[in-house]
């Protein structure tokens, strides 16, 4: 069986669904005691895991569980750490100990976005608190991995839903004749949920050992992809008015310069790869429209 830990989680939800639809044997913990069921157990990796065991029959768990917003990290180190560190330490020691594989999501944000298709070997070089804390784990696995433990990294950027809230909103306003705002500074390679799903799967599947990565092609920045929304709607760009994320007084980290990583290995070893950005976004707009009408007719 599959465990996927914070399955309350965007990925998580979509991994579950994807696993689910190829008959899969897949629990998902949960930190909401509300939601609680049979193939739900409940893990809140703020309270303590001595006694926590995973689910009979488990043979390998994907880790999506993390306090993920840069800000909320940036805003209290020490408590984002314990979660987002100490615990997830300790949950995957648990977790090897049962000789479960162990697949570790993390991120872009471990380098500084100074370099585009950065190796996945190269130094980690953290901005953010939050890469900071993720690039700790990594350390700590690497040193499991290195003595034959069943576990692999999973470095992902920007992942983009069918239904991405971003666009869907930028889509009703274009379309109502409002004008939106969009970063010129800040830049996405955006990659689907199905395809981070898939990946997800196959790793498991496969008890990979190993750094992987996995982003879009190329960034292009929000303003960009404004104009892009824009023009697929057929309505005039200039409503897309460029502003400047570094002015915002968003955290530290939050706008570098490249968010794309080498992704080779997955393409090579397992035949994965994101589409370019456009037909990504295009993916995007249709499944929102394709939404938009369905609730129009019904």
């Amino acid at each position: 069986m599959i465990l996927l830990v914070g399955g309350d989680s965007e990925i998580g939800e979509a991994t579950d669904r994807f696993l689910t639809a190829q008959a899969r044997p897949v629990a998902t913990t949960t930190r909401r005691p509300e939601r609680v069921s049979a193939d739900r157990p409940l893990l809140d990796l703020v309270a303590p895991l001595d006694v926590w065991e995973p689910p009979a029959g488990t043979r390998s768990a994907c880790i999506f569980a993390a306090v993920a917003r840069l800000a909320a990290c940036a805003a209290d180190p020490a408590g984002t750490a314990h979660i987002n560190v100490t615990q997830t330490l300790t949950l995957i020691e648990r977790l090897i100990a049962r000789d479960i594989q162990v697949l570790f999501l993390s991120t872009n944000q471990v380098f500084d976005g100074t370099t585009p298709k950065v190796s996945a070997d190269a130094a980690a070089c953290p901005v953010s608190e939050y890469g900071r804390q993720k690039a700790q784990v990594e350390a700590a696995l690497r040193e499991h991995m290195r003595r034959g433990a069943p576990a692999a990294i999973l470095r992902l950027a920007k992942v983009v839903s069918r239904g991405m809230p971003l666009i869907d909103g930028w889509t009703t306003a274009l379309s109502s004749g409002r004008p939106v705002r969009a970063f010129h500074d800040m830049t996405l390679a955006p990659t689907p949920t199905k395809i981070v799903s898939a990946a997800i799967g196959t790793l498991l599947d496969d008890r990979a050992s190993g750094i992987y990565q996995l982003t879009g092609p190329r960034d292009v920045t929000y303003a960009e992809l404004g104009r892009f929304v824009a023009c697929h709607l057929d309505v005039d760009p200039a409503q897309v008015t460029e502003i400047s994320a570094l002015e915002t007084g968003l955290p530290e980290g939050a706008t570098p310069r490249h968010t794309t990583l080498d992704s080779s290995l997955l393409r090579d070893r397992y035949c994965l790869e994101v589409p370019d950005v456009w037909e990504v976004i295009e993916g995007v707009i249709t499944a929102i429209k394709e939404r938009t009408q369905a609730a129009t007719i019904g």
